[in-house]
């Protein structure tokens, strides 16, 4: 008896068996444990002043931390079946965990230090905007590099489960390189102030760690500071202002390099758009093309005075927490409109020729003066009332500084109102936001599930409404700020036709027709 096999697009992956987590991780695992808890155990053995007890805590912490790996590594099993990923892990409390395939979002392979030393990747299978690990999604730490990769391209086959022989085809075939590492985008870093705050972190461990080891740092600051202070106050301000682009500049740039180092955008044979990046901890995070529904374009103030911009993925399930959604990295603006053009397939029709540039860069319309005059009003008189009530209270020079916020603040109130608009095009939804970050986001209308419409006691006295385009993806809800109601209406009737229409009153003209 002859028995047929099935067709290629039939064929449904076995089980697989139960597969334990790669054996090096009982070496990986306790070394970036350890690493992370070096200022401990310097600590313990410094303040210690020799004592016996302090060198055996230490020990007895490197002791545990090597052991709970070594239970982890015994009570953890895996498998993927053609309908979910299992994971059961726990030796007293045990837990067991599934995670269907077709919610599956995103997969995201990070490298530490440790792994990378040992040929491993972590393997995060995310769900959706509340992923922790063992709730919505779960974490394979460690498997093999290689075979995370056999496995990302596994987990992110949504329809039907593909042979091996077809898995390993796709493994084989090189992505399409969309954007990568360029040297010249260092520019962009100081711009991001991340350096600041970098900064203030290890200047705050810095001086808590120096208390604890009884060294003085205090002091000859304060003396730095009072001879700052005794100088000329131009010789001051030059000098604060010197340190702190210096400090800022090279803390931005070192920031922007561990991040963002060898970051590469490909489109993956597998139908995903793969992002690369970091240099001691590498990231990896696939996205499903099929899971896409925009982009969003993010130009904090002082980056979109350096035009510059960087890119994030409208995702179904997938929110803006974290930095899986993390498309571009602070690059210029044109790089950002391009590389958006090339993640949304606007590059190119149907019949293979070139067609518009990407809709981030679409023609927004303006909105009505009104929109300028609540911004204005919101900008100044804030400041006005508060300038008031300090020169009557306590008069002082206070109230002159809020004063002199004025100008500054309703510069920035007409920024606002600058950067609001929106658009509509044959596919997407176009909407702008913002000052000191400004945000532009395309949205697919097909992605659009439903429409709110809010109007405040003010914005009804200026006959404007926020129109708020519901999706699945992303932030869960995009805005159309103080638009005028009659196109915000009309905007929401065109995007999605019958969705709105049912719920609009006609005017009575209409209604004798």
């Amino acid at each position: 008896m002859t028995t047929e096999l099935p067709s290629a697009p039939e064929y449904v992956e076995p089980v697989m068996d139960w597969h334990r987590l790669d054996v090096r991780m009982l070496v990986v695992r306790p070394l970036n444990e350890i690493v992370g808890l070096i200022p401990l155990f310097v600590g313990l053995l410094v303040l210690g002043k020799g004592e016996t007890w302090r060198f055996l805590a230490s020990g007895g912490v490197i002791v545990a931390i090597v052991l709970f790996g070594l239970l982890r590594w015994i009570s953890t099993r895996y498998r993927i079946t053609t309908e979910q990923v299992e994971l059961h892990t726990g030796l007293l409390v045990r837990k067991r965990l599934a995670v269907p395939r077709d919610r599956i979002r995103t997969v995201d392979l990070t490298a530490k230090l440790g792994h990378r030393l040992f040929g491993l990747s972590a393997i995060r299978i995310g769900t959706g905007q509340r992923d922790q690990p063992g709730e919505d999604g779960l974490t394979l730490d460690a498997v093999s590099s290689a075979e995370a990769e056999r496995l990302r391209v596994l987990l992110l086959t949504i329809a039907k489960a593909k042979t091996d022989a077809q898995t390993e085809a796709v493994e084989e075939q090189p992505g399409v390189v969309l954007s990568k590492w360029d040297n010249r985008w260092l520019r962009y870093a100081p711009l991001t102030l991340s350096g600041l705050v970098a900064a203030g972190a290890l200047f705050g461990f810095v001086m808590n760690f120096a208390r604890e080891l009884d060294i003085e740092v205090l002091d000859p600051m304060t003396e730095a500071a009072h001879w700052v202070v005794e100088q000329p106050i131009a010789l001051t301000v030059a000098l604060f202002t010197g340190v702190v682009l210096v400090v800022a500049t090279l803390g931005s740039v070192l920031v922007y390099v561990v991040q963002f180092w060898g970051y590469q955008l490909t489109r993956e044979p597998d139908d995903t758009v793969r992002v690369r990046r970091g240099l001691l901890t590498t990231r990896s995070v696939s996205v499903a093309e099929q899971r896409l529904r925009g982009i969003e374009l993010v130009e904090p103030l002082l980056l979109r005075a350096g035009r510059g911009a960087h890119a994030k993925t409208v995702t179904t399930g997938l929110g803006r927490k974290g930095e899986s959604n993390l498309l571009l990295p602070p690059a210029p603006v044109s790089e950002a409109h391009r590389v958006s053009a090339e993640v949304l397939r606007q590059t190119a029709d149907r019949a293979g020729n070139q067609t518009a540039e990407s809709p981030t860069r679409t023609p927004l319309r303006r909105h009505p003066m009104a929109a300028l005059r609540r911004r204005m009003a919101r900008a100044v008189v804030p400041l006005l009332v508060l300038a008031a009530g300090l020169a009557w209270l306590a008069p002082s020079w206070t109230w002159q500084v809020v004063l002199a916020l004025v100008p500054f603040s309703a510069a920035m109130g007409w920024d606002r109102y600058r950067s609001l608009g929106h658009a509509l095009t044959d596919r997407y939804l176009l909407a702008r936001s913002g000052s000191a970050i400004r945000e532009t986001v395309a949205l697919q209308r097909t992605g659009i599930i439903g429409w709110r419409i809010s109007r405040s006691f003010f914005q009804r006295r200026a006959g404007l409404v926020t129109i708020s385009a519901t999706t699945a993806a992303g932030d869960g809800a995009y805005y159309v700020i103080d638009v005028a109601e009659a196109d915000g209406l009309a905007l929401a009737d065109e995007a999605v036709p019958d969705l709105l229409r049912p719920f609009l009153e006609r005017a009575p003209e209409a209604l004798d027709h």
